[in-house]
């Protein structure tokens, strides 16, 4: 866990057989209303809480979740959380917060067979992604949150809901899982995931100066060379049809 910036904290994710996804936690210290980004695989809730904790931070001051997208790997000990930050809201965009609050698990698991397998392994329940989301997210709007300015924007096709948070002051970005560092990109096969908004949403990315890109997995970077997102897109873009 780290300090990357002035009210911008990195919590890295504990992978196992299954990806654990980061955790950032975003705001400053004294404004008493922080942020934390994702939260992780099953198992893994206590890990985060007592990281938050290690960095100072009073759980009080937490005050809201918010999912970059609700795959397995980053929801999956929200419920850990919950327990442990009962107060604290979670926002969630539209496409797939309406899910959540359904009992529709399909983009949390992704295929059936990873279902199947996962209820097995971890012992889950048939309703263990049902959620109560208390502001669903469209993409567009400007939060002011933690005495910081963060734009959220809709960028789709890893998943339905995919979410990114950009800070323009400090040309930082949380794409969550649409690109990571090494020219990698998340998944464009599970439920609800599409190839062509995947490719749409790098190359919006790719129009944002970014210095510090901060993915929900695989190292980070803080000093980002200014293409890189651009030469991703196009090293994908055969594969996005």
């Amino acid at each position: 866990m780290k300090q990357i910036t002035k009210g911008v904290y990195f919590i890295q994710g504990q992978d196992e057989m299954i990806p654990d996804s980061h955790v950032y936690i975003l705001g400053q210290p004294s404004s008493g209303d922080l942020s934390l980004i994702d939260g992780g695989l099953m198992g893994k809730g206590s890990y985060k809480v007592q990281s938050i904790q290690g960095l100072g931070i009073d759980l009080s001051h937490i005050k809201r979740v918010i999912m970059t997208h609700t795959h397995l790997d980053h929801i999956g000990c929200l419920p850990e959380i919950q327990k442990e930050i009962p107060h604290a809201e979670l926002w969630v965009h539209t496409k797939e917060a309406e899910a959540l609050e359904q009992g529709d698990d399909r983009c949390v698991y992704g295929m059936e067979m990873f279902k199947s397998m996962c209820q097995a392994q971890y012992g889950l329940k048939p309703d263990s992604f049902s959620f109560r989301v208390d502001k669903k997210l469209e993409g567009g709007e400007s939060l002011e949150i933690g005495g910081m300015a963060w734009e959220v924007l809709y960028i789709p096709g890893h998943s339905p809901g995919s979410i990114g948070l950009y800070n323009r002051e400090r040309k930082i970005l949380i794409p969550g899982d649409v690109v990571y560092a090494d020219y990698a990109i998340g998944r464009f096969d599970l439920h609800g995931a599409s190839g062509a908004q995947h490719r749409d949403s790098l190359m919006t990315l790719a129009g944002l100066e970014v210095d510090i890109l901060l993915p929900g997995h695989n190292r980070i970077v803080e000093d980002l060379p200014p293409d890189y997102i651009l030469k991703t897109a196009r090293q994908w873009e055969p594969f996005l049809a």
